[in-house]
């Protein structure tokens, strides 16, 4: 698309779109965005671009109000408020990412209706060349079990994108990608690393609570201080914000290979478990 025709005003109420926008050089065209989106990309909190609600809960007349001429947000979206954007001449794209290809395409969808196509290509083969980077490091050594949730009730394991970056970094995902799962089917899989990234939550999971009351303390994990908390936007934003949830998995699955960085949380102390304490 010409740069004449690109849209001049983007209401993205998704988080992922704001990443993908300022990695393409291309944030001044976010005249609204969510306070999540301000989590993961910084500067729109100081610029003049408006902080809407999330994209669940923002209201059509606040997004219609700032005039846009692209709105974009996660689908599925509300109904009624893609009605009246659109009867208001603004055009709605909805994202629903599930897979790293998926993110991919999404990526080149938005570099292409702002005319930076190119730079939008270089974005993605970055994003695969770090992912091959990881999984040539790690292609010889053991593969952990590792369950990744991105929710903790009720309890939800992590997309299918963050299986493929356990997979990437060497580990083994256990359980269904995207789907909810009991405590005690956690428990029977024994994770021998356990994440936690809840969405909205940053890094603020009580990891010794989650341990205790779902009677994980006899998981390999448990067992060996292998519980991490990863901040929810570096696993669950589908952009190349990813990369750093990336370098924390790595650590998280083979530390002995990688170092620690940024936004990884590591458990402080296992509670007991009352199995432990019962006569042999």
């Amino acid at each position: 698309m010409s740069r004449d025709h690109a849209p001049r005003r983007i209401a993205s109420l998704q988080p992922s779109a704001t990443v993908i926008l300022s990695a393409l050089g291309e944030l001044d065209r976010v005249v609204a965005c969510t306070k999540y989106c301000a989590d993961v990309v910084p500067e729109v909190a100081n610029s003049s671009c408006a902080i809407l609600a999330d994209s669940w809960t923002a209201s059509a007349e606040e997004i219609i109000a700032v005039h846009p001429d692209l709105v974009i947000a996660a689908v599925p979206y509300q109904e009624k408020a893609v009605g009246e954007i659109l009867k208001a001449g603004a055009r709605f794209l909805g994202l629903a990412p599930k897979t790293l290809a998926d993110i991919y395409t999404d990526i080149a969808t938005i570099a292409g209706i702002v005319a930076a196509g190119d730079r939008g290509e270089q974005i993605i083969a970055s994003m695969q060349d770090r992912i091959e980077q990881i999984r040539g490091r790690t292609d010889s050594s053991s593969r952990p079990r590792v369950f990744c949730e991105e929710w903790g009730n009720p309890l939800i394991s992590s997309q299918a994108w963050v299986a493929e970056l356990v997979e990437a970094a060497g580990g083994k995902f256990v359980a269904q990608a995207g789907q909810q799962i009991s405590d005690t089917a956690v428990a029977s899989l024994d994770p021998e690393v356990i994440v936690a990234a809840w969405c909205g939550a940053g890094d603020r999971v009580p990891l010794e609570k989650i341990v205790s009351r779902r009677g994980w303390q006899q998981t390999t994990a448990a067992r060996t201080g292998r519980v991490f908390c990863i901040r929810d936007e570096f696993l669950n934003t589908p952009a190349p914000t990813l990369l750093i949830g990336l370098d924390a998995l790595a650590h998280a699955i083979h530390p002995e290979l990688f170092p620690s960085t940024k936004g990884i949380r590591r458990i402080t102390t296992v509670p007991i478990s009352p199995l432990a304490d019962s006569p042999a």
